[in-house]
């Protein structure tokens, strides 16, 4: 499962809409609206940091803050490290769980009052982005075209998903639905602090899977902060790396 993780969704990405995936011998970058980093590499000892340095001068032609997308099998074992060495901050490590999504329960019923629906039109992706700021605090600028420009595909390569109280939305997530590989990514869930400890989040989680397998994904896959991750498992998500974000302010040529 790890093997073709790593080959199908870090070393073939997906670009999206206005993106551009940069293939070369040791790293792969991803430069896409609102994001822009390595997500894969394969460097040895002898070559680390002047492909770190490489790489550096590289985003520094992009512009802004970048991210180097770290996981826990990474050659070499001290690349940790080197990237702090370099000026990368790491960030909050999340858990890399994945599914089988054969072997989960998709006959999830939300909690009473609640009802989960996929975001097919402006008011609903309006919604998702409100969610996704109120809950996680910071802007999501990018998130409302993405969804919206998805929409226009067939199929869609990303859907939002809203839990609604009555009419009110009280959490949110999102799933993205590359073509060419057996994963499905799962984004967001965020929940409203009133609403959360009902079990939203865990019919978020089902409503995206069963999507994804409606679409004939094999495999959903998240990045899961401490909050979501014994949740996951307890879903039947196994573990299969860590991932630590280590972002960089970017530099001037």
């Amino acid at each position: 499962m790890l093997r073709a993780f790593d080959e199908q969704v870090r070393r073939r990405p997906a670009p999206g809409p206005g993106a551009a995936v940069e293939p070369a011998p040791r790293v792969v970058r991803l430069i896409a609206p609102g994001w822009r980093g390595i997500v894969w590499s394969d460097l040895d000892a002898a070559g680390a940091d002047a492909a770190i340095a490489a790489e550096i001068e590289r985003f520094a032609a992009v512009g802004g803050e970048w991210e180097w997308k770290h996981y826990s099998y990474d050659r070499p074992a001290d690349l940790p490290r080197r990237l702090a060495a370099a000026g990368f901050v790491a960030q909050e490590p999340e858990a890399l769980l994945v599914a089988e999504i054969a072997s989960l329960d998709l006959d999830v019923a939300p909690p009473a009052g609640i009802e989960v629906r996929t975001a097919q039109d402006a008011d609903a992706v309006a919604a998702v982005v409100r969610m996704h700021e109120e809950v996680f605090g910071e802007p999501h600028d990018d998130l409302g075209p993405a969804l919206a420009g998805a929409l226009l595909e067939s199929p869609p390569p990303t859907l939002g998903v809203v839990a609604y109280a009555g009419r009110a939305p009280v959490a949110a997530a999102r799933v993205e639905l590359a073509a060419g590989t057996e994963f499905a990514s799962l984004w967001g869930g965020g929940t409203l602090p009133a609403f959360r400890r009902r079990g939203i989040f865990r019919a978020l989680v089902a409503h995206r899977a069963a999507l994804a397998a409606a679409r004939g994904y094999r495999y959903v896959q998240v990045d899961a902060l401490p909050t979501s991750a014994p949740i996951l498992r307890r879903l039947g998500f196994c573990e299969l790396a860590r991932t630590t974000p280590y972002m960089h302010p970017g530099s001037s040529l």
